[in-house]
């Protein structure tokens, strides 16, 4: 019989408690946290130092920029709760990079992120600017999608217009109750007490009337919603028919039903987030949520432009996107093409059937783009569209002039590229990092985190840039 026994590697626990670590021992040379460490120190942060200039009052807050760094880093390897970002600096190496033996709580970071909202818009900038220093920014096509991130806001404390008033009415009439068994107590105190004091607002009045008030502004955030939807629905039957009698074309079909200002019945707000909105998500489910815009360069899928908005629909997110990228690229310090005369050429700049419409198409072409925006979607399994070539007749519509467009070379090359510029950016953020929640509420609070999600992506582009290129550093010198 064999006695022999497989031997195993000695294992002693206690020496792990007793041994000290030097995490920059043990990282990699080129881990990702020495490149935030190095990059963030260098760039403009002086928005942020501005918020202490005046408040002079309190214990020292912790270094600006090592709570932006880690901050950054967080978010770029996927750790965006502040509670597990506090967890992190103290069980975390590379955490413990940046923080050294000072770790801040997580309401610490918490705060930081909610005052700091803003600067992150200049920071982006910054990051931007690196990347066209080190030529990542192509401009030969300006990808532009949305994503739908859930809100910060319960489903379960919601409430519909319809519901509302139901709910008015029924605490109204409890707060009448309520004071009319108040009036009788205190006629009965004052009849066994005299003019001594009595007890003060009961409770359950007080919690009642609360109630009342926020279900209020709630119904008059939803009535001031739809009366600028109504707004904007007789504006675009204005230009309708002024296009009609331009043109000397009736109106065919029937007229349109009239237009209300009221709330439909089944409109919803949700009371801890009031900007957030329902929306259709990919899961085919409804939550609150809010619209995540990205343009995307297609050389190294660098953002060059990064919004929110609480619209559903993508179709007017077309020209803000663009104009806030030609923005962006202005203030990053990074030209746009010319040709062999020296003169700006169009960039081109791609996006599915969501964002098209004629005054998109045309305001696109006045800001110096080239849009190819698809027109319709094509059914799965259906023949692609025969190609064609020459330019377009000036006789066609806008529509059909950029259908045409779309089935040229170059326009059917640069479409199908879009799919392998914005698309996959989604994933990257959604899926390998996790980022599918905002952890701030309100409009602007969100679009500041839409931000530092943004530039963490960049980064990473940069990082992975400059480990895979000899002879580049951080700064983007040789």
């Amino acid at each position: 019989m064999d006695d022999r026994r497989k031997t195993f590697r000695a294992w002693d626990p206690n020496k792990g408690r007793q041994q000290a670590y030097v995490p920059q021992d043990v990282l990699p040379e080129d881990d990702l946290v020495f490149f935030v460490m190095d990059t963030i120190p260098q760039m403009d942060l002086s928005p942020f130092f501005g918020y202490y200039e005046h408040e002079l009052r309190g214990a020292p807050p912790y270094d600006v920029t090592m709570m932006l760094t880690l901050l950054v880093y967080s978010y770029s390897v996927g750790v965006f709760s502040s509670r597990k970002i506090a967890a992190a600096c103290e069980r975390n190496l590379a955490f413990k990079v940046i923080v050294a033996d000072k770790p801040p709580d997580f309401r610490t970071i918490s705060d930081f992120r909610k005052i700091h909202r803003q600067p992150f818009r200049h920071l982006f900038i910054e990051v931007l600017r690196l990347a066209g220093t080190l030529g990542m920014v192509h401009l030969g096509n300006l990808s532009t999608d949305g994503t739908k991130l859930q809100a910060n806001a319960s489903r379960h404390k919601a409430m519909s217009y319809g519901y509302m008033n139901k709910e008015i009415a029924r605490l109204e009439a409890e707060v009448d109750e309520l004071l009319a068994q108040a009036e009788q107590v205190d006629a009965e105190q004052d009849a066994t007490l005299g003019s001594r004091r009595g007890d003060e607002l009961p409770e359950e009045l007080k919690r009642r009337e609360e109630r009342l008030k926020k279900i209020r502004e709630a119904k008059a955030r939803l009535e001031a919603e739809a009366q600028a939807r109504a707004q904007e629905e007789q504006q675009r039957r204005d230009e309708e028919e002024a296009r009609r009698q331009a043109e000397g074309k009736s109106r065919r079909g029937r007229e349109p039903a009239p237009i209300s200002q009221a709330p439909n019945d089944k409109d919803q707000t949700s009371f801890t987030d009031a900007t957030s909105k329902v929306m259709k998500r990919s899961n085919k489910g409804f939550d609150y949520c809010y619209n995540a815009q990205a343009a995307v360069d297609s050389g190294h899928q660098i953002i060059v432009a990064a919004e929110t908005s609480a619209e559903a629909n993508d179709k007017r997110q077309a020209v803000p996107m663009a104009k806030a990228a030609l923005q962006n690229l202005k203030a990053a310090g990074i030209e746009c093409p010319t040709d062999k005369n020296g003169e700006p050429k169009k960039i081109p700049n791609t996006a599915d059937t969501g964002y098209f419409s004629e005054k998109a198409v045309e305001d696109l072409n006045t800001l110096g783009l080239d849009p190819y925006i698809a027109v319709g979607r094509q059914k799965h399994h259906s023949p692609e569209p025969l190609p064609t070539d020459g330019m377009a007749s000036a006789e066609m519509s806008v529509k059909e002039q950029m259908a045409h467009k779309l089935r040229t070379e170059k326009g059917r090359s640069l479409y199908a590229a879009r799919k392998r510029i914005v698309e996959p950016l989604f994933g990257q953020i959604k899926h390998v990092r996790g980022f599918r929640q905002f952890f701030l509420r309100g409009l602007q609070k969100v679009a500041g985190e839409w931000q530092l999600v943004c530039l963490t992506h960049n980064l990473l582009k940069i990082w992975r840039f400059t480990r895979c290129t000899p002879g580049f550093c951080a700064t983007g010198a040789r």
